[in-house]
């Protein structure tokens, strides 16, 4: 965990009455796909073209990209991401995984069991790569590790590329005892021997983020809304329910009105009147990163964090549905990354072009040595409070053909899986990529996100 406490890390929390600035470039681009009879790709979707000049600089500062190279490597992102869900939902049982590698994602890999998907895979314009073990089973086996895992076993994850599950130990013969004990099969599992082990990083000397009942410090994670209410989600382990936080400039902002950790490691602040929600991170130099959706990319895409002790820094995401175990117990399906954080860190925003990915757990290492984080998603977190993601921008257009009469079980404002089923103009769809529905976003608008069945 990574907290400190002071002046939020995403400052999308400002003090009310605060100008905003909205773009609205992606969404007339989708408006004329939508006139020329296309559905509007997945990059129109994400607006990865409307990437600002702070997001494009710290990726090519941490990325070595210049923004042409950066751009289009967000842009190769979605469309990898919606390619590579909607080949999981066809593949089943099968599917093995799914990564993108080259300097601008221009390549997607998907793993299956079978070989006989080589060829939808190849015609969906990925590279096909026949694997012993499918996904589901490795998942499967790591889940049966949490239940005994210690800090001596701080680390359990999938490594899609190598189709092994790997478990890191801090002393010798560790994880052969936590594989018997579980009777997990050796042959699925590579071991790694690890150094350091991932911890919160607490912090109680101060700084310039959100304080907590006046002493430790965190990092706004998002701004969000439930109902009328204003406040930003964030690290349980920043505060439990009933903790007071004042902001940046120690006026008081607002409590914890749920938390947990461990297990997960999730929580949200509600606000006072004082201070607005904003569709913002705060990125380099202070200056305001939009949000303009929640939808989870894959592994091998950029991420970058925004963090009240060490800023804005960027990496690459190496897995998700990963467990951890801190001293304080264990925390499952967080996602795992090569940025750094430093203490003070938790509770801030990772996010993926403009789409918001999750909020800072904890980790290893430092940003002057490099390290290992790991967040929480932020998808989980808005469905279990029931809190709405604060965005930007405006209703992408309509689909192709003509726009269905509404109704059905589809929502705004709901937050949907992978996998989860919906029905809208008198269709069914599947969710292909998990994200919180918002108003432009509905299934036959949205192929990169919503299937028909």
């Amino acid at each position: 965990m990574l907290k400190r406490h002071a002046r939020a890390a995403c400052t999308a929390l400002a003090a009310a009455g605060l100008l905003l600035a909205g773009t609205a470039g992606t969404a007339g681009a989708s408006a004329a796909a939508a006139a020329a009879g296309d559905a509007p790709s997945a990059a129109v979707t994400l607006r990865t073209a409307d990437a600002q000049p702070e997001l494009l600089a710290a990726l090519q500062r941490d990325l070595g990209l210049d923004p042409a190279r950066a751009r289009a490597r967000l842009a190769n992102e979605a469309a990898a991401g919606a390619t590579a869900a909607r080949l999981r939902a066809d593949l089943a049982g099968s599917f093995a995984g799914a990564w993108v590698d080259g300097d601008q994602a221009q390549t997607l890999t998907v793993a299956t069991t079978r070989a006989a998907d080589t060829a939808a895979i190849r015609a969906a314009g990925a590279l096909a790569k026949v694997v012993p073990h499918a996904l589901g089973t490795l998942d499967a086996a790591r889940a049966a590790l949490d239940a005994g895992a210690t800090a001596a076993t701080p680390v359990r994850y999938v490594d899609q590329r190598a189709n092994v599950l790997v478990v890191e130990e801090t002393e010798a013969g560790a994880a052969a005892r936590l594989l018997a004990a579980a009777k997990v099969p050796a042959g699925l599992v590579r071991v790694e021997r690890t150094a350091e082990a991932p911890r919160p990083l607490y912090d109680l000397r101060g700084g310039d983020a959100y304080y907590m009942n006046g002493s430790g410090r965190c990092s706004v994670g998002f701004p969000v809304t439930r109902g009328t209410t204003q406040g930003f989600a964030t690290a349980g382990h920043c505060g439990r329910a009933g903790t007071t936080t004042t902001g940046f400039n120690r006026v008081a902002q607002g409590s914890f009105q749920a938390s947990v950790f461990p297990g997960s490691d999730m929580a949200w602040v509600a606000a006072n009147s004082s201070w607005t929600a904003t569709p913002y991170v705060k990125g380099s130099g202070g200056a305001s990163v939009q949000v303009t959706g929640s939808v989870l990319q894959p592994v091998g895409a950029s991420v970058c964090r925004s963090g009240s002790t060490t800023g804005w820094h960027c990496g690459t995401i190496q897995q998700h549905n990963t467990s951890v175990t801190y001293p304080e117990g264990t925390i499952s399906g967080v996602t795992r990354t090569t940025v750094c954080a430093e203490p003070g860190d938790s509770g801030g925003s990772y996010i993926s072009g403009s789409q918001a990915q999750g909020v800072t757990s904890g980790g290893s290492g430092n940003c002057s040595s490099g390290g290992t984080t790991f967040f929480q998603p932020l998808n989980p977190l808005l469905s279990a409070y029931g809190l709405t993601l604060k965005v930007t921008g405006s209703d992408p257009g309509p689909g192709p053909g003509p726009e269905p009469e509404p109704g059905g079980s589809w929502k705004a404002g709901a937050v949907y899986a992978a996998g989860d089923t919906v029905t809208y103009g008198g269709g069914s769809y599947r969710c292909l990529q998990g994200h919180q529905a918002q108003t432009g976003w509905e299934p036959p608008n949205v192929p990169a996100l919503w299937q028909r069945v």
